[in-house]
Formats: structure tokens, C-alpha cells, sequence
């Protein structure tokens, strides 16, 4: 009887599901991709660079109403082929969604965008050296913002990264992390993340928190990060980003539909790494770097901009300079 009622229960609560999905669900997998080619010159050593950063393409779709899925290859990030996303996401409801699979780690706003969805060509030290996070596990995720300002997510991975799957992992192995946005007016949003790692034996805890807002064609948006090390091992390692972007719409041309001037500062500290047998191997060195740049959007029927920066880096006393350079990054989304 038990036995029955909870069956009973169990197939009511996903006819319920079911039924407050899309009843026009559509099951054709969708292919999107995102092309980025860039020139790069070296103004320090007068050499130059050409890179394909980014060949992405990806599949979507439905198995069901409630659930989907998506599979998405790099093949060629900086000449290397990488199997990044490979997930499935059961979602019920429009409001809360499970994935379950290899996925963003839902920590850091700049960490979380696409590289379609960058404002300039390389991302902040927070994006790239001090998160950058892909990890295989699980994510939950409430999201109602038309009805409540805030969302949470939650989630548990192997902390040992996409391509070291293998090894079983203790519960104090694992990885964690907690993610809050807050929207309280539609141009401003507020982020706040917790993160604890144990990838090699040493627990580090990361914290960011970002703030954005809109004020009409201007954008402005920060992001501080925080890390810190077991027993105090280690320095805490900090990094920051502030940038200002401003749209200035071109209806007169034919093939420019807006230009973006973009400016930005950030900084980082030392940040410790190692290696999966726990070793210290050489950390990213503190530094701090200024960026000025200018984007062209073109125009539709898909999404592809022209990115052109330079990018002046400081170091502490001591420590050579050859980071400076002039890129300029040809990016299409379809």
C-alpha cells in the first residue's frame, strides 16, 4: 500500500511538471557556434601572433518537456581541442532547474559569460586566472526574477576539473559552491559567491562579489575576489576589475549598427597553484594592467563584432614587462 501511494505520488508530481511546461515543446536539436580569430602585436619584443581563440560549437535540445540537454565542443582554443559542456538539465518549472553533468561552475560573473558575450578581447585576471572554472557535478538552480528579485544556486562537483574524472572523491574532497543575484531595479544587479576547493589536499575558500549598472547606453560593472588558503598556509590572493563600456548607435550605417568604446582596470595577487599530487607549482604573479579599446558591432543577421584594445601591463620592482600588446579580435556568434 506504502509502496503504491508513493509510486502514486512520485507520477503525479512529474504529470504535474509536465503539465506546466511547454506543451509545444520542440525536440529538433539546435547547432549555434562562436568563431574567434585575433591578430595580436607584441609591443614590447615587436613580435606578433595570429590565434584562432575560439571554435565552439554546440547542440541543444529536448528529450522531453521537462528535460534538455546540450553538448558543446572547443576545437580549437588557442590551437588545443577541448570537450567543454556535456550536460542534462531536468526543469520542471520556468522557476528552479536541476543539471547534472560537465558545466560552469556558477562562481564569478565574469567566469560565467561566453566569449561572445565579452565586452573586450581577453577576459579580466578574475575570469581567466583565478576562476575559470568547468567542473563535472551537479547544480541547482531558483531563478523567478519576474516575480522575486533574487536568485540562488547551489552546487557539488568533483573539484578535480573536466578531465580528471576518474578518481573517487571523499565528501571533504569535494567542491562547493553557493551563488546569489540580486536585481532590485532592472538596471542594477548584485552578485555575491562562495566556492571551497580541495583539489590536491589543501582546502581554499574563494569569495566574489559584482555589482552592475546601466545608466541608458552606459554600462558599468565590477568584480572583487577573495581567496584564502587552509591554516593560513599562504597569503590570501586578491583580484579586481572595474570596466565602463558606452553604445553609441550608428543608424545611418549600413553595416556598423553600433560603436562601443570600453575601458577597464584590474589587478591581481599572487595566486598559488598546484598540481594533482598537492605540489606548489609556479603561481600567477601579482599584476595589474590597463585596457582602452573600441568595439564594432556589425550588422545582423547574426551576431559578430570587431574587438580592438591594447592592453598596458605593470608589474611589481624587479619583474620584466613583455605583456603589452594590441589586439584586435574578429568575433561571430550563430
Amino acid at each position: 500500500m506504502k509502496r503504491t501511494l508513493k509510486l502514486t505520488l512520485f507520477a503525479g508530481f512529474f504529470s504535474l511538471c509536465s503539465a506546466m511546461s511547454n506543451a509545444q515543446t520542440s525536440y529538433e536539436p539546435q547547432i549555434d557556434g562562436t568563431i574567434r580569430a585575433k591578430y595580436e602585436y607584441n609591443t614590447n619584443d615587436a613580435e606578433h601572433r595570429f590565434q584562432v581563440r575560439n571554435a565552439r560549437f554546440s547542440l541543444r535540445g529536448n528529450f522531453s518537456p521537462i528535460l534538455n540537454y546540450k553538448a558543446e565542443i572547443d576545437l580549437s582554443d588557442e590551437g588545443v581541442t577541448k570537450m567543454l559542456d556535456a550536460y542534462l538539465r531536468l526543469q520542471p518549472s520556468k522557476w528552479w532547474h536541476f543539471t547534472i553533468g560537465q558545466q560552469k561552475v556558477p562562481f564569478s560573473t565574469d567566469n560565467l559569460r561566453s566569449p561572445h558575450q565579452l565586452y573586450f578581447a581577453n577576459r579580466s585576471f578574475i575570469g581567466k586566472q583565478l576562476t575559470g572554472l568547468r567542473d563535472v557535478g551537479a547544480t541547482l538552480e531558483f531563478d523567478n526574477f519576474a516575480k522575486f528579485p533574487v536568485s540562488f544556486q547551489a552546487g557539488v562537483y568533483n573539484g578535480t576539473g573536466l578531465y580528471n574524472q576518474k578518481p573517487w572523491r571523499k565528501t571533504n574532497e569535494l567542491s562547493y559552491v553557493l551563488r546569489s543575484v540580486i536585481r532590485p531595479v532592472k538596471s542594477l544587479e548584485i552578485s555575491a559567491d562562495v566556492n571551497s576547493i580541495n583539489p590536491s589536499g589543501l582546502r581554499m575558500n574563494l569569495y566574489s562579489g559584482g555589482i552592475m549598472y546601466d545608466i541608458d547606453n552606459l554600462h558599468l560593472e565590477s568584480e572583487y575576489f577573495y581567496k584564502t588558503y587552509e591554516n593560513n598556509l599562504y597569503t590570501p590572493t586578491q583580484g579586481f576589475f572595474g570596466f565602463a563600456a558606452y553604445n553609441i548607435a550608428t543608424p545611418k550605417s549600413k553595416n556598423i549598427t553600433k560603436i562601443t568604446p570600453v575601458v577597464r582596470y584590474d589587478m591581481m595577487t599572487e595566486n598559488k597553484k598546484f598540481d594533482s599530487a598537492g605540489t606548489l607549482i609556479a603561481p600567477d604573479i601579482a599584476r595589474s594592467r590597463i585596457t582602452g579599446g573600441i568595439t564594432f558591432s556589425l550588422a545582423k543577421p547574426f551576431m559578430n563584432d570587431i574587438r580592438l584594445n591594447y592592453e598596458q601591463y605593470f608589474y611589481g620592482p624587479g619583474v620584466p614587462n613583455s605583456d603589452n600588446k594590441f589586439v584586435a579580435e574578429f568575433v561571430v556568434r550563430f
